[in-house]
């Protein structure tokens, strides 16, 4: 998978829905083999980018560039070179985590071999007696950790992420943060749309901050501390404050 250096690329993005505009001016970039963290408030205009990105929705101007692809023009073939984690992901209550895997896979074209996918249960946090139980039982934590399996299994250049620490203890933060780490190597391009602004510092290669539809503010890592948190924090509680004003 090559580092494309134009992996994700929104340029002075506005949407609207309705009369009420949510994306105004917003641009963004994200190269291949890279993580940017998208932080903001609720409202910020965060999940709309998301949905941007896939061809949810579309933009009233600006452009919007998926490896090359317009997900707006063509939406099917953005997503083929996407893997989504929604904060609450949509499983199969009957099957197991490994069935679940398996079919959600190859709804992507994708039959890994059975020791991948227990491989990537492991390495997200799932315990092994849970890999053939059925997800009735699952709490939000263990289905978390199942999705967050099936999609660093896509081999595809762009990983979207949607608060995808949610639900997860810290161990299993810090095990996430490993295998998006992992992810990055091989040359992905990782957005992850979150609230967890210590997991982003620990992950992130760049924290932009998203407020009224734009990012008003972002900072690359430098350095062994990479980030200066204690301001990340003050200036992600201001930005908070004046969305929810």
């Amino acid at each position: 998978m090559s580092n494309d250096p134009s992996a994700i690329r929104v340029q002075d993005v506005s949407l609207a829905y309705g009369a009420h505009q949510v994306l105004q001016g917003l641009t963004l970039s994200v190269p291949g083999g890279s993580i940017t963290a998208l932080l903001g408030g609720n409202g910020a205009g965060k999940s709309t980018t998301l949905a941007a990105l896939l061809g949810f929705v579309l933009a009233q101007s600006g452009t919007i560039s998926v490896c090359g692809i317009d997900p707006g023009g063509d939406p099917d073939a953005a997503r083929r070179r996407i893997a989504y984690l929604p904060e609450n992901v949509a499983l199969y209550e009957h099957l197991s985590a490994t069935e679940n895997a398996e079919y959600l896979l190859a709804l992507s074209g994708e039959r890994p071999a059975p020791g991948e996918i227990t491989a990537a249960f492991a390495a997200a946090g799932l315990q092994e007696r849970a890999w053939g139980q059925r997800l009735g039982g699952f709490s939000k934590g263990m289905r978390q950790k199942v999705a967050i399996a099936v999609a660093l299994l896509r081999q595809v250049p762009i990983l979207l992420l949607d608060e995808p620490t949610s639900g997860l203890d810290p161990r299993a933060t810090a095990d996430f943060n490993a295998l998006v780490t992992e992810v990055r190597g091989r040359g992905t391009a990782v957005l992850m749309v979150t609230h967890d602004l210590l997991s982003a510092a620990d992950v992130a290669d760049r924290i932009a901050f998203l407020e009224d539809g734009r990012v008003t503010y972002d900072v690359a890592a430098e350095g062994a501390e990479r980030f200066d948190v204690r301001a990340l924090h003050e200036r992600f509680q201001v930005g908070s404050e004046q969305v929810a004003a």
